[in-house]
């Protein structure tokens, strides 16, 4: 037993002995990151107050458009209906949709309604991506892809306003071939987790379509909802992971498209008030971003310095200088999309966990071990909760050296977090209120009394997804269809 005891104080000293220079990596990248995003302030006062704009097209273009659905049977038919209630040319739309291992009538109900309706039944490849992957396959082999100038891309659950197409018409016919488009929410004020959901996509729209659109960057594809040209299909459709989205997004930018977004297009989302489904959904994004970021995020990096165009192919020397040199020469503004689209899938908070656990409550408990610890305040962090606290009260912490000291260092650690999530937590009770007001021409009218008190449990919407990338890295994840009943028509909206 001495022995060892003597062995654990040999490695607890010598793990100690590494803080100081760990400590100064982790500060270092502790500012790393933050800086390495700040230009996104800039995005934020942007999109307050400007987005782009696309004059009238003068042209029509032929689209097709897809849906994938799974025992949709519900909520499909009203999709359908709001397509056909379209001021756009009905002659130059054409509307499949896969009937994803379906057991009710939704593909009947497609075929009703004068949609081209394949049917696919597959238990092992599940996720909307084999889905979609499947369904462009047969409009290939039956009507050509390149027959098409682009297509449209929807969940079931979906609703368009009368003009969607029409403004999106407008942006294709500027010149964007990707395009993302405004996502209300039909369900709004069913519950807290509704309006969660809202207020996270309405965030998106003002913190980065906006813009980025303004600034003739790549925006980001979220789920449903877009148009993109036949082009970017031509082989296929080959995103097939959890978030399908996130995989054409990397995928396009790395290619050098410009993820454009249409403020005037407007679509209606139906978000689950259940908690459980709820939850499943943000496990389902967070391990889609880690395997996207896995696929993806290399190729973004290396084309920041080498250009869209790097290839492994065996060329001469001669060749390989000369496209070098081609690669390294594409612009200051491609290479910034792809830095922000790196960021984008940067997994940072898996990062900023790792740095935390390994330097705040391993190296810095067995650093206290020996050293001890001394005048620390006990609500640390820079929220305003414990500026506020510390102003009032002047606690301090003192911590001698020795066994104690490790596990006492070590729930300080985790102490320290805690408080800084708490404050957190509260700073961001305002969220809802500013995105709601900037949006309150747009969404459903709700009462000041429900909106103030959704807010107080916003933030356990963000929290969740912070411990769902914590899990996501250690949990296999499959694909769990999310129930749409909604029985509300495009009409019923536009009221």
């Amino acid at each position: 037993m001495g022995f060892i005891n003597y062995l654990l104080d040999i490695i607890i000293r010598f793990l100690g002995s590494l803080y100081p220079a760990a400590r100064n990596i982790n500060n270092f990248i502790g500012t790393l990151l933050p800086a390495l995003v700040v230009y996104q302030v800039a995005y934020f006062i942007i999109g307050l107050f400007f987005t782009r704009k696309f004059n009238e097209a003068k042209n029509y273009h032929k689209y097709g458009i897809v849906i994938s659905a799974r025992n949709e049977e519900m909520v499909i038919g009203n999709l359908i209906d709001s397509i056909k209630k379209q001021d756009y040319p009905s002659e130059l739309i054409t509307i499949f949709v896969v009937a994803d291992n379906c057991t009710d009538k939704t593909a009947e109900i497609a075929r009703s309604k004068g949609c081209i309706c394949y049917e696919r039944f597959d238990t092992e490849h599940k996720t909307k991506g084999y889905a979609l992957e499947y369904l462009f396959d047969r409009i290939e082999e039956d009507y050509g892809r390149s027959n098409f100038e682009g297509f449209f891309v929807f969940d079931a659950d979906n609703l368009l306003k009368k003009d969607y197409i029409s403004k999106m018409n407008n942006a294709f016919d500027s010149g964007e071939r990707i395009i993302t488009s405004y996502r209300n929410i039909k369900n709004i004020d069913e519950n807290w987790i509704t309006m969660s959901f809202a207020v996270h996509w309405l965030r998106s729209i003002r913190q980065y379509h906006r813009a980025r659109s303004f600034l003739r960057l790549a925006t980001n594809i979220q789920g449903t909802g877009y148009l993109f040209s036949s082009e970017v299909v031509k082989d296929g459709w080959h995103y097939v992971s959890l978030t399908e989205d996130r995989g054409l997004t990397a995928d396009a930018v790395s290619q050098g498209y410009r993820i454009s977004y249409q403020d005037e297009a407007e679509f209606y989302d139906e978000q689950t008030p259940n908690p459980k489904v709820a939850y499943n959904q943000k496990l389902r994004w967070s391990k889609g971003l880690l395997i996207n970021f896995k696929e993806s995020g290399w190729k973004l990096f290396r084309n920041i310095f080498l250009g869209r165009r790097f290839a492994t192919v065996k060329w001469s020397k001669q060749e390989r200088e000369e496209k070098f040199w081609k690669r390294v020469g594409i612009g200051i503004k491609d290479r910034f999309i792809m830095f922000d689209t790196f960021m984008h899938l940067l997994p940072t908070n898996v990062i900023n966990l790792f740095r935390w656990i390994l330097v705040v409550l391993i190296l810095r408990s067995c650093y206290c071990y020996s050293m001890g610890i001394d005048n620390v305040d006990l609500f640390s962090g820079g929220t305003y909760l414990a500026m506020i606290l510390r102003h009032f009260f002047d606690i301090k912490i003192h911590i001698t050296s020795g066994d104690s000291a490790l596990w006492q260092v070590f729930l300080l650690g985790v102490w320290t977090r805690l408080f800084y999530r708490i404050g957190s937590y509260i700073e961001h009770i305002i969220v809802p209120w500013y995105i709601l007001f900037l949006e309150r021409k747009r969404i459903k009218k709700m009462p000041i009394s429900k909106i103030l008190v959704y807010s107080l449990i916003w933030p356990i919407f963000d929290i969740v997804g912070r411990y769902t990338t914590y899990i996501a890295l250690f949990k296999k994840v499959g694909w769990k269809p999310v129930p749409h009943t909604s029985k509300i028509t495009i009409d019923d909206l536009s009221k």
